[in-house]
């Protein structure tokens, strides 16, 4: 089994870093909600995670059937709570591509192996709240 370990340090306010791979992500609250804005809120970096990590599985998948992409992005609406602790309780993946004469077929198919099989960011969403996807294919 692997092991990922990282380490937050607050540095001054809401403000926090993290070391992760060579890379700084810093986290803060919004002005409106007393931080300074240095940085995203925590819980959309959930989402961040789960479009990377379905993102780089759909590249992968359609780097192999030999499909040029365009233009590929994934959107992610995800339903919160009001009352605390706000958590999400629901998720919708929407994968947006964008191209001539699009393949539909197989880029449905990489989307569902992503989401089905490969992607293990939203299989641990999923354990929680419903997550669904749906992929959306625009002629340029």
């Amino acid at each position: 089994m692997t092991t990922h370990s990282i380490k937050t340090v607050w540095r001054e306010n809401n403000i926090f870093d993290t070391e992760l791979d060579g890379h700084t992500v810093t986290i803060d609250l919004p002005e409106s909600a007393g931080g300074n804005d240095a940085g995203p809120v925590p819980k959309k970096l959930l989402l961040v995670a789960a479009a990377g990590c379905t993102g780089l599985d759909v590249v992968s998948i359609v780097r192999k059937m030999h499909i040029d992409l365009q233009n590929f992005g994934i959107r992610i609406d995800a339903e919160m709570t009001e009352e605390h602790p706000k958590q999400y309780t629901s998720m919708k993946v929407i994968y947006e591509f964008e191209g001539d004469n699009l393949p539909k077929d197989k880029l449905e198919r990489a989307c569902q192996l992503s989401f089905d099989k490969y992607c293990g960011v939203l299989a641990m969403y999923k354990k929680g709240v419903p997550v669904t996807y749906d992929v959306v294919l625009k002629d340029l």
